[in-house]
């Protein structure tokens, strides 16, 4: 039998680890570990378990001569060089549809903080102010929504916002994916012309980065409302800036991959109709738990196979 290494750098789960262990597989824990460090400890190990922390890069791929799998407990695969990975013959794999509802369930939370100010409502009265006034919001009701990816996430914020009754309009370049959620197809540009709210549900890849720039910004309505919980570089930030500036875009809420040490970020936190979180969007005890389950049990399966 064949003695199968297993490396996890980031924090996941206790569940996660509870299979491995249940299944007596043993399985080095280093969350946290540096760049660095990862490139000198992957040349050891068959499977590599991350979460959006580590960045799997090619030099770390080229430097792992055993790896045979890359696990992300999560969706997004923009931290691995998933083109490397299947040039090496290294099978990557996901958390598929796991975390689906949390992040629906935070895009909703992100439009409705946007359009009530809620949080201004809150800060005024911790800080004891009665701002009663000043907390005048809009209707959701009746709004059109414009989906941009109607995949696992997109599909469900459909759903949630015809339930509240906000007419959903949707893009997708699979065009049966709209028609499966029962939401009126729009093309790409006529969707920007027609929708108070867009929302982005679509994969960071060369073809989707910088999708909304000045262009697509220029064709949106005056007002128009922009949530993002998928990858910032989704949009061109520096045409969000100067749409924010300019009017045009009357607010914009995303879950941030970026940090608040990128000036873009920084400049994005000065408006008042900004609402910007720390790339929470799986971060609930739910999604954590379901991530876990599917992607180390799928690690299970693996190990016994390449233990034969």
């Amino acid at each position: 039998m064949n003695l199968v290494r297993v490396l996890i750098t980031d924090e996941v789960s206790k569940l996660g680890l509870d299979i491995l262990k249940r299944n007596n597989i043993d399985y080095t824990y280093l969350p946290g570990i540096s760049q660095d460090d990862l490139i000198r400890e992957i040349p050891s190990y068959d499977i590599l378990i991350v979460r959006g922390r580590t960045k799997v890069t090619k030099e770390v791929i080229n430097k792992a001569g055993k790896l045979k799998l890359i696990a992300r407990v999560g969706v997004g695969l923009d931290n691995i060089d998933v083109k490397t990975a299947k040039e090496k013959g290294i099978e990557v794999i996901n958390a598929g549809t796991a975390t689906s509802h949390s992040v629906a369930e935070l895009t909703m939370g992100l439009l409705i903080a946007l359009v009530r100010p809620i949080i201004f409502g809150d800060e005024s009265m911790r800080r004891g102010i009665w701002a009663k006034s000043s907390c005048l919001g809009n209707e959701l009701y009746g709004k059109t929504l414009g989906v941009i990816g109607l995949g696992n996430i997109g599909s469900i914020v459909a759903q949630i916002a015809k339930a509240m009754g906000l007419k959903v309009i949707g893009f997708d370049v699979i065009k049966e994916k709209v028609q499966r959620v029962n939401v009126e197809y729009r093309d790409f540009n006529t969707l920007l012309e027609k929708a108070d709210i867009i929302t982005l549900h679509v994969p960071l890849l060369d073809s989707t980065k910088g999708m909304i720039g000045r262009k697509e910004i220029q064709r949106m309505k005056d007002g128009v409302l922009i949530i993002n919980t998928a990858r910032m570089e989704l949009i061109d930030l520096d045409a969000l800036i100067e749409g924010l500036e300019k009017g045009k875009i009357g607010g914009y809420a995303a879950d941030s991959n970026l940090k608040p040490n990128d000036i873009r970020v920084r400049k994005l936190l000065g408006f008042p109709n900004v609402i910007l979180t720390p790339h929470i969007g799986a971060q609930t005890i739910e999604a954590q738990n379901k991530a876990a389950e599917v992607v180390f049990n799928k690690v299970v399966e693996k190990v016994k196979e390449l233990s034969k």
